[in-house]
């Protein structure tokens, strides 16, 4: 396993959604958790793309799904993923309950031709 630099794994995630979308009333495709501060973005198939946003204005390198069912990381300085890491504190996904994309209550009838 690699070696993770800036990871902090006590640090909880910034909430059930996009932080930013949230603030915003957008929506998101699926989402990502920053390993370092815990910070809940949207993925680059997302309209927004704050994950990739977070990691240009933080540097901090590293996410994970916050997908229900999956672990894997990805490392934003060498574009390599990781199908384990190190254990974050939990919540480890969003609620089972809320849909992908999602919020559904937010969700344009026509996202899929909005997504990249």
């Amino acid at each position: 396993m690699p070696t993770f630099e800036g990871v902090d794994p006590a640090v909880p995630p910034s909430g059930p959604g996009c932080l930013e979308c949230e603030q915003e009333q957008g929506w998101w495709v699926h989402l990502r958790r920053c390993a370092q501060c815990g910070h809940i973005g949207c993925c680059d198939s997302s309209p927004a793309q704050h994950a990739s946003g977070h990691f240009t204005r933080t540097g901090h390198p590293l996410i994970q799904s916050f997908e229900p069912g999956e672990e894997w990381f990805w490392d934003f300085r060498t574009t390599e993923m990781f199908e384990t890491g190190p254990a974050l504190a939990p919540p480890h996904h969003h609620p089972t309950t809320q849909t992908t994309p999602g919020p559904r209550e937010r969700v344009p009838a026509d996202w899929r031709d909005r997504i990249h």
